[in-house]
């Protein structure tokens, strides 16, 4: 089982000018998990980054690479996001109608396979994959943008999703995307995350590495509370 919260900063809402500074800042602050967000302009109204800049983080940083695809046809990028170094990779239920061949080539590849779901999707729909996953990702904004602000849903899910792991003894994270700050870190925690990406409230503040401390103090007293 989980011992440990984490904080995932989002890159999504840092500034790509000055990136290096930004990863620089959360790495001092104790942070060992990046979140990249990969958008293709069809499964998501946005397009954001791909395969060249995952590269060029893995020379920048040692810190886990966390690839979300949110992007069609994901089996046909898995190798090249997993040779340019991304750690974890996750990819939409609603993206593929072949959730268990994509899980399965993201292991293949050496990397982590995660399963996501949107806020409409029910828990219900990962339920033949929850053994074969390392973490399973709750979106808790429509994805595709920012600064969104949190779905109080997705709490429900994640409820949903502990006792699952509990019932029939999964090993798998769970981990929440958006709208995550700290009038919220600790309710999540409590109801089952151990992974939380949080972009605006992190890269959108003064001083990020700051901002990563409050996170995670408030996610490991809600952690301490709940084992």
């Amino acid at each position: 089982m989980p011992t440990a919260v984490e904080i995932a900063p989002s890159i999504l809402a840092a500034d790509f000018a000055h990136l290096g500074d930004a990863i620089d800042a959360v790495a001092r602050a104790g942070v060992s998990m990046l979140h990249v967000d990969v958008m293709d302009g069809h499964f998501v109204p946005n397009i954001s980054i791909g395969v060249p800049v995952v590269a060029s983080l893995r020379k920048a940083t040692r810190m886990t690479l966390d690839v979300h695809l949110m992007i069609e046809n994901p089996e046909l990028y898995i190798g090249p996001f997993a040779q340019a170094g991304a750690d974890m990779i996750s990819v939409h239920q609603e993206a593929t109608p072949h959730l268990d061949r994509a899980l399965t080539l993201i292991r293949e590849h050496g990397a982590r396979p995660g399963a996501v779901i949107n806020p409409a999707t029910p828990v219900g729909h990962l339920s033949e994959v929850l053994g074969k996953v390392d973490h399973v990702l709750v979106m808790s904004v429509n994805p595709g943008f920012g600064g969104q602000h949190f779905i109080p849903e997705a709490v429900h899910k994640i409820r949903q999703l502990r006792d699952l792991r509990e019932q029939h003894r999964h090993n798998f994270r769970i981990e929440v995307d958006g709208g995550i700050g700290p009038e919220n870190v600790q309710e999540v925690v409590r109801a089952g995350a151990e992974i939380l990406v949080a972009g605006t409230s992190v890269f959108g503040k003064p001083d990020p590495a700051a901002a990563v401390h409050t996170l995670l103090q408030q996610a490991s007293e809600a952690f301490a509370q709940r084992v």
